[in-house]
């Protein structure tokens, strides 16, 4: 009787079994690999949103202020209000087309001036029209090119705007009204009064305020305080100034520019 023999199964050596184990953990740590690849792009993915989102929320009340001043258009009245506690002055003016007529007063003299372009006319209290070239070479060096200075950096309230929202620090919308403190270095700047020959270090202790109104999404009224202090010939100056602006007759506004200054404008 022939006996069947039995098939010999091959044998899996000591190497066959190692390979075969190193060959399991390399797939194993390929797919550990994926798998954290796929969770730091799930959290970097999370992170971008809320990242937008936090940018977006303070980005969003800012470029509304600005396109709320910039509905302003080119044409409009205001009337500006400063309190400095011993000091204080208006200002009303009217812009249409990038024709501008100021008056402004400070204490008992009201001043008087015509901006068009770099061209403007300037009326001292008691003195008749001048350009501002006349002006800057005129005797009394103090207040007359103190008045060229600021006309040469006038903004109407629309440009003025933007800059302050630049300023802000943190702006924040509550209904039609946003409102935020300046950053320290937008205080500094405002409290700056640039001069020749000042070599001071600038303002310290420098803070303020920027709270902006609206009505029918359009910029109707603005206010600044500004605290710090100044050096002013040598000698330190707090400061504590409010000025609040109204915004009028959008549209509407008629410019008249008196004779005698339209000749200082040519």
């Amino acid at each position: 009787m022939r006996l069947l023999s039995a098939r010999k199964q091959p044998y899996k050596g000591a190497g066959q079994v190692v390979a075969t184990f190193a060959g399991a953990s390399v797939v194993c740590q390929m797919q550990i690999n994926q798998t954290l690849t796929m969770k730091r792009k799930l959290l970097f993915g999370m992170f971008m949103l809320m990242a937008g989102a936090v940018l977006a929320a303070d980005s969003e009340p800012r470029d509304e202020a600005i396109a709320a001043a910039k509905k302003l258009g080119d044409n409009y009245s205001w009337k500006s209000d400063f309190d400095s506690g011993n000091f204080s002055g208006s200002t009303e003016g009217k812009t249409d087309k990038g024709l501008t007529s100021l008056s402004m007063t400070f204490g008992e003299n009201t001043t008087e001036a015509v901006l068009q372009g770099s061209k403007g006319a300037v009326k001292l209290a008691d003195q008749d029209w001048q350009s501002l070239s006349e002006l800057a070479s005129s005797t009394e060096q103090g207040r007359g090119r103190f008045m060229v200075r600021r006309l040469q950096t006038f903004k109407g309230p629309a440009a003025e705007l933007e800059d302050l929202v630049n300023k802000a620090k943190d702006l924040k919308k509550d209904g039609d009204v946003y409102s935020s403190d300046l950053t320290e270095a937008g205080a500094k700047d405002l409290l700056t009064f640039r001069r020749r020959g000042n070599n001071s270090n600038g303002p310290t202790n420098a803070k303020g305020s920027l709270k902006i109104w609206t009505k029918d999404g359009m910029v109707s009224k603005y206010q600044v305080k500004l605290q710090g202090t100044v050096n002013f010939n040598g000698e330190d100056r707090d400061i504590d100034r409010t000025t609040t602006t109204e915004i009028k007759d959008v549209g509407t506004t008629k410019v008249t520019v008196p004779d005698a200054a339209k000749t200082k404008l040519s």
